[in-house]
């Protein structure tokens, strides 16, 4: 995880400082790329503990398809609630807890023309097995005609596959990036979906392709990053799939572990929202 505290360091010193629609300024740096290799281990970051069931519960929150974030706390995770909350956002809210056409809703049942729904996970997966060398292996959240019908708009934009050589790989684009809070969670977690994919592709997971645009901390978080860069980081974890799974919709939380995970201890930051 050496490039991600490399880049903690270059916002750090040459970044610009900024302010933004949560009203806590932060210093950004823009259009950074990390890239992780999932033979050198799952990048669970180690220079601070990383809530990995929250990074399971969310992301089968999302594959599931929900925007209702009464089924995201069922699995122990409330990293939506403050959105949920937002006074932004109540007047649009269908029914308490709805969180609006989010990540996961774009991801399985996009609105097409003429009442038609596309399933974007689906798709893809099916692609992966048929065509790996096709060149639109994409998933996107990012839909500008439903944006205002969102809790919050998609931070992670779209990702796109890759196939060579029996691996696969993943590209993602994030337009926003909290580097200390956010970034961290969002490697673990499109990582896992990798992981996830390639097993039910009968693949091995190659590599995660980060790409950040506004990429940023927040000013409230300067004392905490500044401790996580001055400890070392461990050996990375391994991370163990359920092999029975073929399934996308079959995976649950007790199918997902993380193994030898070494880590600091937490170090606690409030989210801007």
């Amino acid at each position: 995880m050496k490039i991600y505290l490399d880049l903690l360091q270059d916002v750090l010193e040459s970044g610009v400082d900024k302010p933004n629609r949560t009203g806590i300024d932060q210093r950004t740096v823009f259009g950074r790329q990390m890239r992780f290799n999932m033979a050198d281990g799952f990048p669970a970051i180690t220079t601070k503990k990383l809530a990995f069931n929250a990074v399971k519960a969310e992301l089968l929150w999302f594959l599931s398809g929900s925007s209702d974030v009464k089924d995201l706390q069922k699995l122990g995770c409330h990293i939506w609630d403050a959105n949920a909350q937002a006074d932004y956002w109540k007047p649009k809210a269908r029914f308490e807890g709805d969180l609006g056409r989010v990540y996961g809703v774009q991801w399985r049942s996009w609105n097409a023309p003429g009442g038609k729904t596309i399933d974007q996970i689906k798709e893809v997966i099916e692609k992966i097995k048929i065509n790996p060398n096709d060149r639109r292996l994409l998933v996107s959240a990012w839909n500008p005609g439903e944006l205002d019908q969102m809790a919050l708009p998609p931070c992670h934009v779209f990702f796109q596959f890759f196939v060579s050589e029996g691996q696969l790989s993943l590209q993602m684009y994030q337009r926003s990036c909290d580097m200390f809070l956010g970034v961290p969670f969002n490697i673990a977690s499109y990582a896992l979906l990798l992981h996830m994919i390639a097993q039910v592709t009968n693949l091995k997971p190659g590599e995660f392709i980060h790409i950040l645009g506004d990429t940023h901390i927040y000013h409230n978080h300067f004392d905490q990053v500044k401790e996580q860069l001055k400890r070392t980081p461990y050996p990375l974890p391994t991370l163990s799939l359920n092999p029975q799974v073929k399934d996308i919709d079959e995976f649950g939380m007790d199918d997902i572990q993380l193994r030898n995970y070494q880590h600091h201890p937490a170090l606690k930051a409030e989210m801007a929202v």
